[in-house]
């Protein structure tokens, strides 16, 4: 066994060593898988390492979508907590904050802007109420393609210069989309349930509250767990679970003929589109006529697009192929200044867990493709699917954990 003195360790290697010594103790006749849902189960999310300072921010609900999107794009981050700047000061940690904006929250909103009733039409007007309302004129896909290829290149000029996306606040789209219902964790809940909430129910990111201070002690995303997880090699549990194929624990889940894909003369507008459609965060960029990907879009992408004009300047219609390509030569300008984007990172059906893991967390991504050695794809593996294979749910475990626990924004159809 690894200990303290022989080994010191990261602060999140020292919450795998708290797994280590529970491991040790628990019955000799649960399953390695029941044994860690024990040992999850026995520690709480306070014991999760906080994330770096410039990380932790929040954005007042009067900021507008045009500078929260410049904030979260120079923080590297998806998303932040949002605060109500109306909230008195002794508010309690439900009235102080309305929510968690998304990159992919502000997404959906502008791609929603990009169909008949956009910021050049007479009627962007009725388009935000309609956003706020959580309609959409997304229900009727009959435009598709023909609308990705007609606005994409100077739909983005012109929204990032309409009064519009200048003028539109964050609490003006509380209750849309990816919003809400915000869910929150106390600091006593346990490890177990928050890394249920990442994998099986599908949130990105869980903010743990200090009910004392009325106030968000730490956000965990898939991608700290990961992190999290990487730092664990070499001890005892991680082990056990880590050198397993990735056949024998059931991935990849996503398989060749259920990757949503898009090619790479189609417009990347195309791709924004159907990564709202589908409710994913990326996809490859396909060769026309092939099986092989050259590059891959996330939703996070779009700031891109949406921060840096040079992008879409030269272009009337932006491709997913020149589209990879101009973020390439952006970043390679700006180098450090941006997380690195559009790399196609893959991994081979023969790796075990603990391999993808540190990929992952090397490579700061958040879904890898299995290929052959041709680079034909065979597989898609995100970090939530990790997870899900970390831990299982009980019976009843969650109870009536989700009954009138979760306040609900204004106008939300979540």
């Amino acid at each position: 066994m690894v200990t303290m003195e022989e080994s010191p360790r990261s602060p999140e290697a020292k919450v795998g060593l708290r797994v280590e010594d529970l491991w040790d103790v628990q019955e000799p006749q649960l399953s390695p898988d029941e044994k860690l849902n024990a040992c999850f189960e026995s520690i709480p999310v306070s014991a999760f390492p906080l994330p770096p300072s410039n990380q932790d921010i929040e954005i007042k609900s009067d900021t507008t979508l045009a500078e929260a999107v410049k904030m979260l794009a120079q923080q590297n981050i998806l998303s932040a907590p949002v605060v109500d700047v109306d909230a008195p000061e002794d508010a309690s940690w439900i009235d102080r904050y309305i929510g968690i904006v998304e990159f992919a929250g502000i997404v959906v909103w502008i791609l929603h802007q990009s169909e008949p009733t956009s910021p050049r039409s007479p009627s962007s007007g009725t388009t935000i109420v309609a956003a706020v309302n959580g309609t959409s004129a997304f229900e009727h896909e009959a435009s598709g393609l023909e609308s990705a290829m007609t606005t994409s290149g100077n739909f983005f000029e012109d929204l990032t210069s309409s009064q519009l996306y200048k003028n539109t606040k964050v609490r003006d789209i509380s209750g849309s989309f990816r919003w809400a219902p915000f869910l929150a964790l106390e600091r006593s809940n346990s490890f177990l349930t928050m890394l249920l909430l990442l994998s099986k129910y599908k949130m990105k990111s869980v903010p743990v509250v200090d009910l004392g201070a009325g106030r968000i002690h730490n956000i965990i995303t898939q991608s700290s767990v990961i992190h999290m997880l990487a730092e664990c090699a070499g001890l005892q549990w991680f082990e056990n679970w880590g050198t397993k194929k990735l056949s024998q624990v059931g991935l990849p889940m996503v398989t060749p003929n259920h990757i949503i894909k898009v090619y790479e003369d189609e417009p990347v507008l195309q791709a924004f589109k159907l990564m709202r459609k589908k409710r994913i965060g990326g996809l490859p960029v396909m060769e026309r006529g092939g099986s092989r990907a050259i590059g891959n879009i996330s939703l996070q992408d779009v700031q891109f697009l949406l921060t840096a004009p040079e992008i879409y300047h030269d272009y009337r219609s932006i491709t997913a192929k020149d589209f990879l390509t101009a973020v390439k030569c952006f970043l390679e300008k700006r180098e450090g200044t941006f997380q690195v984007s559009g790399e196609l990172i893959t991994c081979s059906k023969d790796f075990t867990i603990k391999e993808l893991i540190q990929l992952l967390d090397h490579e700061k991504i958040h879904r890898v493709y299995v290929a052959d050695n041709d680079g034909n794809l065979e597989g898609l593996i995100t970090l939530r699917d990790i997870i899900s294979r970390l831990v299982h749910e009980p019976r009843g475990y969650f109870g009536d954990f989700f009954d009138g626990v979760l306040p609900m924004p204004p106008n939300s159809r979540v």
